[in-house]
């Protein structure tokens, strides 16, 4: 493994792979792809014609064979939505890339209204009826997936309007999506003589030079701050969208439907938000006011949270360098976990460099059990790029070992999602860590390691709480840019403290971040996989035996066994109030080695 504090730096940040879409389609015209279609096309019709009111009466093996067929036209639907989503974040700027993607993802909708009946004629089974049916092998293997359909029976509508809403789609929600896609990627933030993409600039954020991290700063407010009224006007009336949908389905609250879909329990995480949020004083307020000393400032501002500390060398990583580091980690820890992780760098699997237009941040995406799955980076070369390769391979070795269980059980709820790609990053710190004998480097990396799991916990924990806060006000009518802004300094003050400065432009930072669009309620998965793997990092260090082996169980259940199911082989219980708080106490543990260094040079 690369030793950062001896190598020296030899970056070749040119030289790196992109992905090859081909293992999927040859191309976006091609006879495969258009083959995919028809035969989807023709085989949900003819599963309509089989089946469509005659679920209640089929035998449990005839029950079986209709479930085998459907996750067969779904295997087919999530192969092309999955190569059409990917041509698409390659470059979401392309007019013709983002043509292509609206047109598979209208036809994959048309296609799969024609089956929608079967999960809703499965809810209407009675308990007793769907056991009947279950005692036939076939179908009794589908028995999870059958469990998490019926988790929202009780939030079903009628057969029309479930197909109306899925018709809609394309129209509605993701067309909303895909123009905050497009216009996040359009932007271009001036700084320094240079106009850059929002990715770019961001990583400005953690430049050494403070007039730097300034100007990429109030460059990103000023360009935010311009274009409020688009950008407020997507998140009012996605918002309103999803308050309409939840009334309908009679969800209690704004987060019922992604508590529910992430199969946890609605206290699991209240205790959860309410560990770390009533830790904000000893974690972040505490970190920040150290940080201050060390850079030598009376407060921070904004644009100084990710500055690197004084002392850091600002080292560059070549992409060889960071696949090593990270592989060397996995490699000790598991040979089999890292001999996954060696299909992604042996194949085209990964995206790396970053390019205009591409989609910001990073991703893994599983496509379908058939094929793999890809990740997208943006690699830039520092520190943090190498933690974010070392999460997306937690991501993508997860969900090769989950293939297993089919398409309709492979996939795994958010909460549980997080548990390898944090683990990976915790790997890789560790080795980082252990590797380094400067104490200087060593003080450094502990600094980096809290900041990044502050940003995980800490700032994740504040997105839930100012979209929970955007949620239940935008019932009472339209959030104006001036009430988003309100809310979003409310919540970044109160979580990251009184060692920060947040000046005006940086009201508008809230309009940026893509997971309120994509994905409502997702960020607090972050905080949740934190905490669980802090956890579960803890069980491991402790030497129980056997925790390779119950790990990589772990990752093969995919969707299979929920929170309590998986966790209890390592002694550990998310619904238990201590589960949190031994989760916040690591990273508490971190800032307080951190403090007994009175000076970082």
């Amino acid at each position: 493994m690369s030793n950062p504090a001896v190598v020296p730096p030899t970056p070749k940040l040119n030289e790196m792979p992109e992905w090859d879409l081909s293992d999927l389609y040859p191309g976006q015209d091609s006879a495969e792809l258009t083959a995919d279609l028809d035969r989807a096309l023709a085989d949900s019709n003819a599963f309509a014609a089989a089946y469509q009111g005659k679920v209640a009466g089929l035998s449990g093996a005839e029950f079986g064979a209709a479930i085998a067929a459907f996750e067969g036209i779904g295997e087919i639907l999530g192969r092309l939505m999955s190569y059409a989503q990917l041509v698409h974040a390659g470059n979401v700027s392309d007019p013709e890339r983002g043509r292509f993607f609206q047109g598979v993802h209208e036809k994959v909708t048309d296609i799969s209204t024609r089956t929608l009946f079967f999960t809703l004629e499965i809810n209407r089974l009675e308990a007793a009826a769907l056991e009947a049916k279950l005692s036939d092998p076939t179908a009794a293997r589908y028995r999870p997936w059958l469990r998490d359909v019926r988790a929202f029976r009780e939030h079903e509508l009628s057969d029309d309007l479930e197909k109306l809403l899925r018709e809609k789609e394309v129209t509605g929600r993701a067309a909303w999506v895909r123009l905050f896609d497009q216009t996040l990627a359009g932007f271009r933030f001036a700084v320094d003589g240079v106009n850059l993409t929002l990715t770019e600039t961001l990583h400005r954020l953690s430049d050494p030079i403070r007039a730097k991290r300034q100007a990429a700063g109030q460059a990103i407010g000023r360009v935010l701050g311009e274009n409020q009224p688009l950008l407020g006007l997507i998140t009012n009336v996605l918002a309103k969208d999803k308050s309409i949908e939840d009334d309908w389905r009679r969800y209690p609250h704004s987060l019922a439907a992604r508590n529910l879909s992430n199969h946890v329990e609605d206290e699991v995480v209240e205790a959860l938000v309410s560990a770390v949020s009533s830790s904000y004083a000893d974690l972040a307020h505490r970190y920040y006011a150290l940080k201050a000393k060390w850079l030598k400032l009376d407060r921070l501002e904004y644009w100084d949270r990710n500055a690197p500390l004084p002392g850091d060398d600002d080292r560059t990583y070549s992409w060889p360098e960071a696949v090593e580091i990270v592989q060397g980690a996995y490699r000790a820890f598991s040979p089999e976990l890292a001999a996954v992780g060696q299909r992604f760098f042996d194949h085209a699997w990964i995206d790396v460099p970053a390019r205009p237009g591409k989609a910001s941040g990073a991703f893994a995406h599983p496509t379908v059990p058939s094929a793999h799955p890809y990740l997208l980076l943006n690699f830039l070369g520092k520190a943090r790029d190498v933690a974010t390769l070392a999460h997306e391979l937690g991501h993508g070795v997860h969900q090769v070992l989950a293939a297993g269980q089919g398409p309709l059980m492979a996939d795994t709820p958010l909460t549980l999602a997080e548990t390898a790609s944090v683990f990976g990053e915790m790997l890789t710190f560790q080795a980082l860590l252990k590797a380094e004998s400067n104490p200087n480097r060593r003080r450094i990396l502990l600094a980096g390691k809290g900041e990044d799991m502050l940003n995980t916990v800490v700032r994740q924990i504040a997105f839930h709480q100012f979209e929970k806060a955007v949620h239940a006000e935008r019932r009472a009518g339209e959030l104006s840019a001036e009430r988003l802004g309100d809310i979003w300094m409310d919540v970044q003050t109160r979580s990251l403290g009184p060692s920060l400065h947040f000046s005006e432009e940086y009201r508008s930072f809230w309009a940026y971040i893509p997971h309120f669009v994509h994905s409502p309620f997702y960020v607090y998965a972050y905080a949740f996989g934190d905490c669980l793997v802090n956890s579960l990092y803890g069980v491991y260090e402790s030497g129980a035996e056997g925790f390779e082996a119950k790990y990589l169980d772990l990752l093969r259940a995919g969707g299979t066994l929920r929170h309590k199911e998986l966790l209890a082989p390592f002694g550990l219980n998310a619904a238990d109030p201590a589960f949190w708080k031994k989760g916040v106490d690591v990273l508490s543990g971190f800032i307080t080695r951190l403090e007994e260094f009175q000076q970082i040079d």
